[in-house]
């Protein structure tokens, strides 16, 4: 009787684990690359002339 391999390798779901993480990376990637996803920054969602700054506490300093 023939035996199979000892190891028969690498299970499905790692497989298909990696083919959709790939998959996310090249993605994210294309995106980054030809410009879809728009302007990244912690200034992307403050309103036009928002400074981040807060105003001044009545009587605090400025």
């Amino acid at each position: 009787m023939v035996d199979g391999p000892a190891y028969p390798g690498m299970p499905r779901w790692v497989k298909i684990s990696g083919a959709v993480l790939t998959m996310a990376i090249l993605l994210a990637a294309v995106l980054m690359v030809s410009g879809i996803g728009g302007q990244h920054g912690p200034g992307r969602h403050l309103p036009l002339g928002d400074t981040g700054r807060q105003g001044s506490v009545a009587g605090g300093r400025p």
